[in-house]
Protein backbone atom coordinates (compact mmCIF):
# COMPACT_ATOMS: atom_id res chain seq x y z
CA UNK A 1 0.00 0.00 0.00
CA UNK A 2 1.50 3.49 -1.05
CA UNK A 3 1.85 6.27 1.41
CA UNK A 4 -1.01 8.64 -0.90
CA UNK A 5 -3.28 5.30 0.11
CA UNK A 6 -2.11 5.48 3.57
CA UNK A 7 -3.06 8.70 4.19
CA UNK A 8 -6.49 8.74 2.49
CA UNK A 9 -7.53 5.42 4.83
CA UNK A 10 -6.14 7.97 7.95
CA UNK A 11 -8.56 10.71 6.70
CA UNK A 12 -11.56 8.79 6.03
CA UNK A 13 -11.53 6.98 9.43
CA UNK A 14 -11.09 10.38 11.02
CA UNK A 15 -13.70 12.03 8.91
CA UNK A 16 -15.93 8.87 9.64
CA UNK A 17 -15.15 8.12 13.33
CA UNK A 18 -13.39 10.75 15.33
CA UNK A 19 -14.99 13.87 14.34
CA UNK A 20 -18.41 12.69 15.40
CA UNK A 21 -17.54 11.23 18.23
CA UNK A 22 -15.76 14.78 19.19
CA UNK A 23 -18.45 16.83 18.49
CA UNK A 24 -20.71 14.55 20.52
CA UNK A 25 -18.19 14.93 23.33
CA UNK A 26 -17.87 18.61 23.35
CA UNK A 27 -21.76 19.00 22.92
CA UNK A 28 -21.86 16.94 26.16
CA UNK A 29 -19.30 18.98 28.56
CA UNK A 30 -20.42 22.18 26.55
CA UNK A 31 -22.56 22.68 29.94
CA UNK A 32 -19.91 22.65 31.87
CA UNK A 33 -17.53 24.39 30.10
CA UNK A 34 -19.95 26.87 29.77
CA UNK A 35 -20.56 27.02 33.38
CA UNK A 36 -16.46 27.86 34.53
CA UNK A 37 -16.35 30.45 31.63
CA UNK A 38 -19.32 32.06 33.45
CA UNK A 39 -18.05 31.66 36.90
CA UNK A 40 -14.83 33.14 36.12
CA UNK A 41 -16.55 36.06 34.29
CA UNK A 42 -19.03 36.64 36.92
CA UNK A 43 -17.52 35.41 40.03
CA UNK A 44 -15.73 38.82 41.19
CA UNK A 45 -19.51 40.74 40.39
CA UNK A 46 -21.20 37.87 42.60
CA UNK A 47 -19.03 38.53 45.31
CA UNK A 48 -19.64 42.74 45.02
CA UNK A 49 -23.38 41.54 45.21
CA UNK A 50 -23.31 39.62 48.42
CA UNK A 51 -21.04 41.76 50.07
CA UNK A 52 -22.77 44.55 48.90
CA UNK A 53 -26.33 43.20 49.84
CA UNK A 54 -24.49 41.52 53.67
CA UNK A 55 -23.47 45.43 54.30
CA UNK A 56 -26.71 46.84 54.05
CA UNK A 57 -28.27 44.24 56.34
CA UNK A 58 -25.42 45.04 59.20
CA UNK A 59 -26.10 47.53 61.75
CA UNK A 60 -23.21 50.06 62.24
CA UNK A 61 -22.09 52.25 65.32
CA UNK A 62 -19.69 55.25 66.16
CA UNK A 63 -18.19 55.72 70.14
CA UNK A 64 -16.34 58.52 70.70
CA UNK A 65 -13.24 58.17 73.65
CA UNK A 66 -13.30 60.78 76.37
CA UNK A 67 -9.96 60.80 77.83
CA UNK A 68 -9.32 61.35 81.48
CA UNK A 69 -7.57 64.84 82.91
CA UNK A 70 -3.96 62.53 83.12
CA UNK A 71 -2.99 59.86 80.71
CA UNK A 72 -0.02 57.98 81.62
CA UNK A 73 -0.62 55.18 79.26
CA UNK A 74 2.15 54.80 76.81
CA UNK A 75 1.31 53.69 72.98
CA UNK A 76 1.83 49.96 74.42
CA UNK A 77 -1.29 50.11 75.95
CA UNK A 78 -3.02 51.31 72.44
CA UNK A 79 -0.86 48.29 70.58
CA UNK A 80 -2.36 45.65 72.84
CA UNK A 81 -5.48 46.93 72.51
CA UNK A 82 -5.35 46.50 68.59
CA UNK A 83 -4.39 43.28 69.48
CA UNK A 84 -7.18 42.43 70.89
CA UNK A 85 -9.46 43.69 67.42
CA UNK A 86 -6.75 41.36 65.32
CA UNK A 87 -9.04 38.71 63.52
CA UNK A 88 -8.56 36.85 60.58
CA UNK A 89 -11.03 34.82 59.92
CA UNK A 90 -13.21 34.85 56.99
CA UNK A 91 -15.71 31.90 57.60
CA UNK A 92 -16.42 29.22 55.80
CA UNK A 93 -16.44 29.14 52.00
CA UNK A 94 -20.05 29.24 51.95
CA UNK A 95 -20.30 32.39 54.57
CA UNK A 96 -17.71 33.59 51.96
CA UNK A 97 -19.80 33.06 48.28
CA UNK A 98 -23.12 32.87 49.69
CA UNK A 99 -23.90 35.16 52.50
CA UNK A 100 -21.09 37.92 51.45
CA UNK A 101 -19.13 37.40 55.26
CA UNK A 102 -15.66 38.97 55.05
CA UNK A 103 -13.20 39.49 57.73
CA UNK A 104 -14.25 42.38 60.38
CA UNK A 105 -13.19 46.02 59.92
CA UNK A 106 -12.79 48.65 62.12
CA UNK A 107 -12.16 52.47 61.45
CA UNK A 108 -10.16 54.52 63.60
CA UNK A 109 -10.50 58.52 63.83
CA UNK A 110 -9.59 61.50 64.78
CA UNK A 111 -11.50 64.67 64.17
CA UNK A 112 -12.10 68.60 64.76
CA UNK A 113 -15.42 69.86 63.95
CA UNK A 114 -14.40 73.91 64.53
CA UNK A 115 -11.68 73.14 66.44
CA UNK A 116 -12.97 70.76 68.99
CA UNK A 117 -10.70 67.70 69.11
CA UNK A 118 -11.96 64.15 69.31
CA UNK A 119 -11.17 60.55 69.12
CA UNK A 120 -13.90 58.23 67.45
CA UNK A 121 -13.95 54.37 66.64
CA UNK A 122 -16.60 53.48 63.79
CA UNK A 123 -17.61 49.46 64.15
CA UNK A 124 -20.06 46.99 63.36
CA UNK A 125 -22.53 47.31 65.99
CA UNK A 126 -22.27 43.32 67.00
CA UNK A 127 -18.87 44.06 67.76
CA UNK A 128 -18.74 46.77 70.24
CA UNK A 129 -19.21 45.02 73.39
CA UNK A 130 -15.46 43.06 72.56
CA UNK A 131 -14.10 46.33 71.58
CA UNK A 132 -15.20 48.21 74.85
CA UNK A 133 -14.43 45.59 76.90
CA UNK A 134 -10.91 46.01 75.22
CA UNK A 135 -10.67 49.46 75.62
CA UNK A 136 -11.52 49.83 79.44
CA UNK A 137 -9.30 46.82 80.24
CA UNK A 138 -5.90 49.12 78.90
CA UNK A 139 -7.63 52.63 79.62
CA UNK A 140 -9.57 51.60 82.60
CA UNK A 141 -10.31 56.04 83.36
CA UNK A 142 -11.64 56.71 79.83
CA UNK A 143 -15.09 56.81 78.82
CA UNK A 144 -16.54 55.10 75.44
CA UNK A 145 -20.09 56.94 74.78
CA UNK A 146 -22.30 55.95 71.63
CA UNK A 147 -22.88 58.82 69.54
CA UNK A 148 -23.90 59.75 66.24
CA UNK A 149 -22.02 59.51 63.34
CA UNK A 150 -20.90 62.76 62.64
CA UNK A 151 -20.36 62.21 59.32
CA UNK A 152 -23.99 61.70 58.13
CA UNK A 153 -25.06 65.46 58.71
CA UNK A 154 -22.44 66.92 56.66
CA UNK A 155 -23.50 67.39 52.60
CA UNK A 156 -21.23 69.23 49.90
CA UNK A 157 -22.48 71.74 48.59
CA UNK A 158 -20.26 73.17 45.89
CA UNK A 159 -22.29 77.02 46.43
CA UNK A 160 -21.29 77.64 49.67
CA UNK A 161 -18.74 75.18 50.80
CA UNK A 162 -14.91 73.67 49.27
CA UNK A 163 -13.84 70.70 50.06
CA UNK A 164 -10.28 68.69 49.61
CA UNK A 165 -10.10 64.96 49.94
CA UNK A 166 -7.11 62.51 50.28
CA UNK A 167 -6.06 59.19 50.67
CA UNK A 168 -2.23 58.71 51.62
CA UNK A 169 0.31 56.20 50.25
CA UNK A 170 3.53 55.24 51.17
CA UNK A 171 6.78 57.33 50.54
CA UNK A 172 9.21 53.49 50.25
CA UNK A 173 8.67 50.00 49.64
CA UNK A 174 5.34 48.69 52.24
CA UNK A 175 7.66 46.91 53.76
CA UNK A 176 9.79 49.59 55.38
CA UNK A 177 8.17 50.61 58.44
CA UNK A 178 7.40 54.36 59.91
CA UNK A 179 8.97 55.86 62.41
CA UNK A 180 7.17 54.62 66.01
CA UNK A 181 6.54 55.25 69.55
CA UNK A 182 9.89 52.76 70.51
CA UNK A 183 11.74 54.59 67.98
CA UNK A 184 10.67 58.35 69.86
CA UNK A 185 11.84 56.48 73.17
CA UNK A 186 8.00 56.64 74.51
CA UNK A 187 7.93 52.73 75.44
CA UNK A 188 10.29 53.86 77.95
CA UNK A 189 7.47 55.58 79.30
CA UNK A 190 9.74 58.92 80.43
CA UNK A 191 8.13 61.99 82.39
CA UNK A 192 5.42 63.58 80.61
CA UNK A 193 7.82 66.55 80.39
CA UNK A 194 10.63 64.22 78.53
CA UNK A 195 8.16 63.07 76.09
CA UNK A 196 8.64 63.54 72.27
CA UNK A 197 4.92 62.10 70.95
CA UNK A 198 5.02 62.79 67.42
CA UNK A 199 1.06 62.67 67.16
CA UNK A 200 1.16 66.34 69.03
CA UNK A 201 1.50 68.38 65.74
CA UNK A 202 -1.37 66.96 64.52
CA UNK A 203 -3.71 67.70 68.00
CA UNK A 204 -2.25 71.03 67.87
CA UNK A 205 -3.37 71.51 64.00
CA UNK A 206 -7.01 70.07 65.00
CA UNK A 207 -7.19 72.72 67.20
CA UNK A 208 -6.41 75.58 65.59
CA UNK A 209 -9.18 74.50 63.37
CA UNK A 210 -12.08 77.53 63.14
CA UNK A 211 -15.40 78.10 62.77
CA UNK A 212 -17.57 76.63 59.88
CA UNK A 213 -14.65 74.01 59.51
CA UNK A 214 -13.73 70.50 59.91
CA UNK A 215 -10.66 68.31 59.47
CA UNK A 216 -11.59 64.35 59.52
CA UNK A 217 -8.97 61.74 60.06
CA UNK A 218 -10.09 58.12 59.14
CA UNK A 219 -7.82 55.04 59.44
CA UNK A 220 -9.62 52.09 58.06
CA UNK A 221 -8.67 48.74 59.87
CA UNK A 222 -8.59 45.04 58.74
CA UNK A 223 -6.31 42.02 59.77
CA UNK A 224 -3.87 41.17 57.54
CA UNK A 225 -3.55 37.71 56.39
CA UNK A 226 -1.28 35.67 54.28
CA UNK A 227 -3.07 34.94 51.79
CA UNK A 228 -1.29 36.13 48.62
CA UNK A 229 -0.25 34.60 45.76
CA UNK A 230 3.21 34.45 45.51
CA UNK A 231 5.34 35.85 42.46
CA UNK A 232 6.36 33.18 39.93
CA UNK A 233 3.63 30.58 41.74
CA UNK A 234 0.05 29.50 40.39
CA UNK A 235 -0.98 28.11 43.77
CA UNK A 236 1.29 28.73 46.19
CA UNK A 237 0.13 31.71 48.76
CA UNK A 238 1.87 33.39 51.53
CA UNK A 239 2.59 36.84 53.07
CA UNK A 240 4.20 39.10 50.50
CA UNK A 241 4.69 41.80 53.49
CA UNK A 242 7.44 39.71 54.91
CA UNK A 243 8.32 38.31 51.81
CA UNK A 244 9.45 41.43 50.82
CA UNK A 245 10.69 42.70 54.18
CA UNK A 246 13.40 39.29 54.47
CA UNK A 247 14.46 40.30 50.72
CA UNK A 248 15.07 44.12 51.88
CA UNK A 249 16.75 42.47 54.99
CA UNK A 250 19.39 40.75 52.96
CA UNK A 251 19.77 43.29 50.23
CA UNK A 252 21.49 45.40 53.57
CA UNK A 253 23.17 42.45 54.79
CA UNK A 254 25.08 40.77 51.67
CA UNK A 255 25.22 43.71 49.85
CA UNK A 256 29.31 43.36 49.76
CA UNK A 257 30.39 40.63 46.77
CA UNK A 258 33.79 40.10 49.45
CA UNK A 259 30.82 39.35 52.54
CA UNK A 260 27.98 37.79 50.43
CA UNK A 261 29.74 33.97 50.88
CA UNK A 262 30.14 33.84 53.79
CA UNK A 263 26.66 35.69 54.89
CA UNK A 264 25.13 33.19 52.94
CA UNK A 265 26.81 30.48 54.69
CA UNK A 266 26.02 31.46 58.09
CA UNK A 267 22.11 31.88 56.95
CA UNK A 268 22.20 28.01 55.99
CA UNK A 269 23.53 27.18 59.45
CA UNK A 270 20.51 29.69 61.34
CA UNK A 271 23.68 31.68 62.71
CA UNK A 272 21.88 34.58 62.87
CA UNK A 273 24.17 36.62 64.98
CA UNK A 274 26.99 35.56 62.54
CA UNK A 275 24.74 36.73 59.73
CA UNK A 276 23.59 40.04 60.44
CA UNK A 277 27.36 41.26 60.82
CA UNK A 278 26.22 44.51 62.57
CA UNK A 279 30.03 45.91 62.94
CA UNK A 280 30.33 46.07 58.84
CA UNK A 281 26.86 48.02 58.54
CA UNK A 282 26.85 52.10 59.17
CA UNK A 283 23.96 53.19 62.13
CA UNK A 284 21.41 54.08 59.46
CA UNK A 285 21.79 50.49 58.11
CA UNK A 286 21.15 49.11 61.89
CA UNK A 287 18.33 51.12 62.26
CA UNK A 288 16.94 49.52 59.63
CA UNK A 289 17.07 45.98 59.82
CA UNK A 290 16.34 46.57 63.06
CA UNK A 291 12.97 48.16 62.40
CA UNK A 292 12.39 45.61 59.51
CA UNK A 293 12.88 42.34 62.44
CA UNK A 294 11.02 44.10 64.63
CA UNK A 295 8.11 45.03 62.30
CA UNK A 296 7.61 41.52 60.96
CA UNK A 297 7.24 40.01 64.31
CA UNK A 298 4.26 41.96 65.02
CA UNK A 299 0.45 41.44 64.35
CA UNK A 300 -0.18 43.48 60.93
CA UNK A 301 -3.07 44.72 59.40
CA UNK A 302 -4.31 46.12 56.09
CA UNK A 303 -5.00 49.73 56.46
CA UNK A 304 -5.73 53.02 54.40
CA UNK A 305 -4.91 56.91 55.55
CA UNK A 306 -8.03 59.03 54.42
CA UNK A 307 -8.27 62.82 55.16
CA UNK A 308 -10.79 65.54 54.62
CA UNK A 309 -10.91 69.01 55.22
CA UNK A 310 -13.99 71.19 54.65
CA UNK A 311 -15.32 74.16 55.54
CA UNK A 312 -17.63 77.01 54.07
CA UNK A 313 -16.09 79.54 51.52
CA UNK A 314 -15.35 82.36 53.00
CA UNK A 315 -13.10 80.62 55.41
CA UNK A 316 -11.42 77.41 53.50
CA UNK A 317 -7.49 77.88 54.05
CA UNK A 318 -6.49 75.78 51.82
CA UNK A 319 -2.53 76.49 53.15
CA UNK A 320 -3.42 75.91 56.85
CA UNK A 321 -6.11 72.94 55.65
CA UNK A 322 -4.54 71.09 53.48
CA UNK A 323 -0.86 72.16 54.82
CA UNK A 324 -1.74 70.59 58.10
CA UNK A 325 -3.02 67.36 57.28
CA UNK A 326 0.07 66.49 54.80
CA UNK A 327 2.27 68.05 57.11
CA UNK A 328 1.09 66.50 60.19
CA UNK A 329 1.87 63.20 58.63
CA UNK A 330 5.62 64.00 58.05
CA UNK A 331 6.76 63.26 61.59
CA UNK A 332 6.23 59.56 61.19
CA UNK A 333 8.86 59.71 58.90
CA UNK A 334 12.30 59.76 59.07
CA UNK A 335 15.66 59.02 57.06
CA UNK A 336 15.67 55.27 56.27
CA UNK A 337 12.03 55.29 57.77
CA UNK A 338 9.00 54.89 55.71
CA UNK A 339 6.66 57.80 55.74
CA UNK A 340 3.35 59.12 54.59
CA UNK A 341 2.04 61.84 51.28
CA UNK A 342 -0.87 61.95 49.22
CA UNK A 343 -1.75 59.76 46.47
CA UNK A 344 -2.48 61.98 43.54
CA UNK A 345 -4.75 59.06 41.70
CA UNK A 346 -7.03 59.16 44.28
CA UNK A 347 -9.36 62.72 44.99
CA UNK A 348 -7.05 64.99 45.40
CA UNK A 349 -7.11 65.99 41.83
CA UNK A 350 -5.19 69.17 40.89
CA UNK A 351 -5.99 71.14 37.77
CA UNK A 352 -3.76 73.54 36.07
CA UNK A 353 -5.58 75.36 33.86
CA UNK A 354 -9.99 76.35 33.85
CA UNK A 355 -9.97 74.11 30.32
CA UNK A 356 -9.44 70.71 32.37
CA UNK A 357 -11.93 70.99 34.68
CA UNK A 358 -15.18 73.62 33.09
CA UNK A 359 -16.66 75.41 36.10
CA UNK A 360 -15.53 72.57 38.36
CA UNK A 361 -17.54 69.66 37.31
CA UNK A 362 -14.96 66.95 38.22
CA UNK A 363 -13.66 68.67 40.97
CA UNK A 364 -17.20 68.56 42.52
CA UNK A 365 -17.73 64.85 41.37
CA UNK A 366 -14.49 63.80 42.89
CA UNK A 367 -15.46 65.35 46.34
CA UNK A 368 -18.94 64.13 46.49
CA UNK A 369 -17.47 60.40 45.62
CA UNK A 370 -15.06 61.46 48.36
CA UNK A 371 -17.69 61.89 51.13
CA UNK A 372 -19.47 59.07 50.04
CA UNK A 373 -16.62 56.98 50.50
CA UNK A 374 -15.48 58.24 54.22
CA UNK A 375 -19.29 58.25 55.29
CA UNK A 376 -19.56 54.52 54.08
CA UNK A 377 -15.83 53.40 55.53
CA UNK A 378 -15.99 51.82 52.45
CA UNK A 379 -12.14 51.02 51.56
CA UNK A 380 -11.33 47.21 51.10
CA UNK A 381 -14.17 45.93 49.47
CA UNK A 382 -16.59 47.14 46.65
CA UNK A 383 -17.72 50.20 45.80
CA UNK A 384 -14.77 52.28 46.92
CA UNK A 385 -12.13 49.62 47.20
CA UNK A 386 -8.30 51.43 47.38
CA UNK A 387 -4.81 49.80 47.49
CA UNK A 388 -4.08 48.43 51.22
CA UNK A 389 -1.50 49.81 53.34
CA UNK A 390 0.48 47.00 56.17
CA UNK A 391 0.81 48.56 59.07
CA UNK A 392 1.86 46.64 62.05
CA UNK A 393 0.02 47.49 65.77
CA UNK A 394 3.09 49.16 66.89
CA UNK A 395 2.96 51.61 63.40
CA UNK A 396 -0.67 51.80 64.08
CA UNK A 397 -0.26 52.73 67.79
CA UNK A 398 2.00 55.30 66.64
CA UNK A 399 -0.76 57.20 64.97
CA UNK A 400 -3.64 56.33 66.41
CA UNK A 401 -2.84 56.70 70.53
CA UNK A 402 -4.53 58.70 73.55
CA UNK A 403 -1.57 61.49 74.44
CA UNK A 404 -0.94 62.16 78.23
CA UNK A 405 -0.97 65.57 79.58
CA UNK A 406 2.08 66.61 77.58
CA UNK A 407 -0.56 67.64 74.80
CA UNK A 408 -1.47 70.86 76.03
CA UNK A 409 -4.35 71.59 73.32
CA UNK A 410 -7.17 73.09 75.60
CA UNK A 411 -9.75 71.71 72.61
CA UNK A 412 -9.04 68.05 73.20
CA UNK A 413 -11.98 67.46 75.54
CA UNK A 414 -10.91 65.64 78.86
CA UNK A 415 -12.85 64.45 81.51
CA UNK A 416 -13.12 66.28 84.79
CA UNK A 417 -12.51 64.18 87.39
CA UNK A 418 -11.19 60.25 87.05
CA UNK A 419 -13.01 56.86 87.83
CA UNK A 420 -12.45 55.23 91.20
CA UNK A 421 -13.99 52.27 92.83
CA UNK A 422 -16.25 52.71 96.00
CA UNK A 423 -14.34 52.65 99.32
CA UNK A 424 -14.96 49.31 100.64
CA UNK A 425 -15.45 49.50 104.17
CA UNK A 426 -18.63 52.34 103.29
CA UNK A 427 -21.79 51.23 105.33
CA UNK A 428 -24.53 49.09 103.87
Amino acid sequence: MSIDQVMATLLKTLNIEVFPQSIQIMIAVSPVVLAVLLLIIFKDLWIDYVQAKNFLSIKYCVVEIKLPKDTFKSPAAMEVFLTALHNTSDGTPYAQYWKGETRPWYSLEIISVEGQVKFMIWMEERRKTNLVSAMYSQFPNVEVRDVEDYAKSVHFDPKTMKMWAGEFKFTKDDPYPIKTYVDYGLDKDPKEEFKVDPLLPFLEFLGSIGPNQQVWLQIPIIAHKDDQRLPGHIFKKGDLWKESAKELIDEIMIRDPKTKGVAAENKKKGDIGEYLDIPRLSKGEQETVTSLERSVSKFAFDCGIRAIYIGQKEVFNTPMGVGGVVGSLKQFSAEGFNGFKPNGKKWSFQFDYPWQDFMDIRKNRHCRMALMAYKRRSYFYAPFSSKRLVLNTEELATIYHFPGSVSQTPTLERLPSKKAQAPSNLPI
